[in-house]
């Protein structure tokens, strides 16, 4: 993406929801921080409880659904710090908004963030607002890339500045869908892959909770690094990939 990252351990959108600890977050050594989800509006996520420890597992169940003071807030938070390293930003779009009109929510966080970020990341692929995983599919992702990338192109020209955008997909996905999404990034000129989100299955848990929501964490590592996988089986280097999902040493980081 044009970023030199010193080091390949970055912590993943989801923590600082609201741009609020950057400094903190970058002394525990992370070498660049993914900020948000961040929605256009100020909502407030789904009904407490929504956040599970599976100790035993080494594993989370979380069903935020998108809780966020909204992009008006996360840019306050984030202009009051100094800027201690690489920043991506996670934007979202607001649980009101109608899937017909995601590409406007979309753009107008891009807009918003795209001065402050490093590379932007497209969240597209949270399982805890209801539909969003809809946008992964061929005809709706096709609208919504093109936007995207047209929104990119023209706030280049205006600031003279590049922000890559990162597409960030589900773990969920199969063969057909990889395929159909790789080949999408490719004719769009989407500039990373971010592999992958939490899952809605329950692979290699001692006992499965009949709770909803993202699966997290060191059952989520095999189906995360099997996307990464089979993206990289179409984009072959062309695209770079961002891995996500249960690394917890650096064993994990290396596969």
């Amino acid at each position: 993406m044009g970023l030199r990252f010193p080091s390949p351990i970055g912590l993943a959108a989801g923590l600082d929801k609201n741009a609020r600890y950057l400094q903190p977050l970058f002394d525990l050594g992370f070498g660049w921080l993914e900020l948000g989800t961040v929605t256009p509006l100020p909502q407030g996520g789904n009904p407490k409880k929504r956040l599970f420890r599976l100790a035993h597992d080494e594993a989370l169940i979380n069903r935020m659904g998108f809780n966020s003071a909204g992009i008006a807030t996360f840019l306050a938070n984030l202009k009051a710090q100094k800027k201690p390293g690489i920043l991506g930003i996670n934007i979202g779009k607001n649980r009101d908004t109608p899937l017909a009109r995601a590409q406007e929510d979309y753009c107008g966080a891009l807009r918003a963030v795209y001065a402050h970020a490093d590379y932007v990341a497209v969240n597209i692929s949270s399982p805890n607002t209801a539909n969003l995983r809809t946008l992964q599919e061929k005809d709706t992702l096709e609208v919504l890339l093109s936007a995207l990338k047209h929104e990119q192109m023209q706030l280049a020209h205006r600031t003279s500045k590049y922000t890559p955008i990162a597409l960030k997909v589900a773990p969920d996905l199969n063969a057909a869908q990889i395929n159909v999404i790789a080949k999408l990034v490719l004719t769009h000129g989407i500039d990373a892959v971010i592999a992958t989100n939490t899952t809605l299955s329950r692979p290699s848990i001692a006992s499965t909770p009949p709770l909803e929501g993202g699966l997290s964490g060191r059952p989520l590592r095999s189906l995360a690094t099997n996307v990464i996988s089979q993206f990289y089986t179409h984009l072959q280097g062309r695209v770079p990939i961002i891995g996500v999902g249960g690394v917890s040493n650096a064993a994990d980081v290396w596969e």
